[in-house]
């Protein structure tokens, strides 16, 4: 005999309407309660509203709402699955929608439409504020990294802000002061020019792990098995046994790695496993590389998923370029932020750095592991100090986690932000294909689409860069009109 789907239930009506608003009571008393230590912990009562909703989304979320969403669903209602932006708004429209069915007397108001929607005015606002307004045909912004030419080039930077370019990305972990302040002059005269104001993200460059010199032995490239070293110290020389050898940017990381830890090179090209450590050295067994092998080159990224290196993000380097950062930038862009404690030393540092007209925006690059975990408390404590904004520097992020937990990740961030009305940079290898070689594959294609849901979105510089600007331009257009966040936009098709 088949046993009764879990979906299936034979009462209708006001009676099974009933049970649901008595359930839908209960999850908002619960969230009311469980968010009080949390809010407490956010600022308690400086807490600002978009703080308070982000309390109880992340409450509502400790709970398991499928059957709910379902019998909601059969009764014409609200699944709660778009609600990250105004958590006790929805509840209430939903309970007032329920007593309506029941004939029970409401418990709770119908919000106005004004505050049902404050949460997206909110991030809406917040977005304006950090990155600038948006073009008239689509939400989302776009953020061009700008190359060392486009300090020479006045005309390479004007087409970019043509073609769409709304903020200019200058990284400091390349290039100099004197470089930085051309490519500021160019986009601030593109903007006058055009009759725009693009604005400037100065990302500093953080305490970056990558190879420095390398030393390949008869064989460059590593496969599955073949063992590699690196060094703290000295110049990389080939030995007998390892296939390469390579010095590092940052020599503390090597002797803080211990046996088992997990390295990944050049955003996950290469993966291995410490074997051995000892007299400021490492030796790695390489566990997955590229399909004909990976070879090591000098200036790429190495992340430490498994060890914990205890650094600052902000080197003294960072110190010295926050003079310029202050001097030309709209934000800055703060690379390895993973604690609450990173807030006040980054704030100290703009203080000592010097004083400015307009607040300085500051950007949290979410890169490893603790940050994703302490996302909520680095948002609270960075709440109403400067405008403040979260990019998804998936790069990293993906060589850190691992690309399977990638894409769910990237989601939840979103969803996280949402419920705070943080806006949301998405970035890394966005039309990659387009940018390097000028022909976008189908995947990134897609993936483009689906970044629409961020505030900003972030190309890379390459070759191409122009005309990847124009197809963005337009894709994130289209797809403005089917998509807001998770919600689908139902625009009248005319395909069919």
């Amino acid at each position: 005999m088949q046993e009764p789907s879990e979906f299936a239930n034979h009462e209708t009506g006001p009676s099974r309407a009933g049970q649901i608003m008595d359930e839908v009571l209960s999850l908002r008393a619960s969230i009311i309660a469980e968010s009080v230590p949390l809010i407490e912990r956010f600022g308690g009562e400086r807490a600002s509203p978009a703080i308070r909703n982000l309390a109880h989304y992340l409450c509502l979320r400790h709970h398991d709402l499928r059957m709910l969403q379902r019998r909601l669903m059969h009764h014409g209602l609200s699944s709660l699955g778009h609600l990250e932006s105004r958590v006790l708004p929805t509840l209430d429209s939903v309970l007032v929608a329920l007593a309506a069915i029941t004939g029970r007397e409401s418990p709770v108001p119908l919000p106005g439409e004004e505050s049902f929607f404050a949460g997206e005015v909110a991030l809406d606002r917040a977005a304006d504020e950090l990155f600038g307004k948006p073009p008239a045909h689509r939400r989302s912004r776009i953020m061009v990294t700008l190359p060392t030419e486009a300090a020479g080039d006045q005309d390479f930077v004007t087409d970019l802000v043509r073609r769409g370019m709304d903020v200019a990305r200058i990284n400091c972990a390349h290039d100099d002061h004197i470089a930085w302040r051309a490519m500021a002059a160019h986009v601030r005269a593109a903007g006058e020019a055009l009759g725009r104001r693009p604005t400037i993200l100065m990302d500093i460059a953080g305490p970056k792990i990558r190879t420095e010199e390398v030393a390949h032995g008869g064989h460059a490239k590593l496969k599955p098995g073949n063992t590699f070293r690196l060094i703290a110290q000295g110049k990389p020389e080939p030995g007998p046994k390892e296939r390469c050898v390579a010095s590092v940017s940052l020599p503390e990381m090597v002797t803080r790695l211990g046996v088992g830890d997990r390295i990944r090179y050049d955003d996950g090209k290469l993966e291995g496993v410490v074997e051995s450590v000892g007299d400021g050295e490492a030796v790695i067994r390489v566990s997955r590389a590229g399909s004909g092998g990976t070879k090591m080159k000098p200036q790429k990224g190495i992340n430490l998923p498994d060890t914990a290196l205890g650094l600052s993000p902000l080197t003294t380097k960072d110190k010295q370029d926050l003079t310029t950062v202050i001097e030309c930038a709209d934000m800055i862009g703060y690379s390895f932020v993973s604690q609450p404690e990173d807030i006040e030393l980054i704030e100290e540092a703009i203080a000592r750095s010097g004083v400015r007209e307009s607040p300085l925006g500051l950007v949290a690059k979410i890169e490893r592991p603790e940050a994703v975990r302490n996302l909520p408390d680095l948002i609270a404590h960075a709440d109403g100090r400067r405008p403040l904004g979260v990019m998804i520097a998936r790069g990293d992020l993906a060589a850190e986690i691992g690309f399977e937990r990638l894409a769910e990740m990237q989601e939840e961030i979103l969803w996280v932000c949402e419920a705070a009305s943080v806006p949301v940079i998405w970035a890394t290898q966005v039309l990659e294909d387009l940018v390097k070689e000028g022909t976008p594959s189908r995947g990134e294609m897609t993936d483009a689409a689906m970044a629409a849901r961020a505030e900003c979105v972030m190309l890379n510089k390459g070759p191409v860069v122009g005309e990847a600007v124009g197809v963005l331009d337009r894709l994130l257009a289209r797809m403005d009109e089917h998509i807001f966040k998770k919600a689908p936009r139902l625009r009248a098709l005319k395909s069919w």
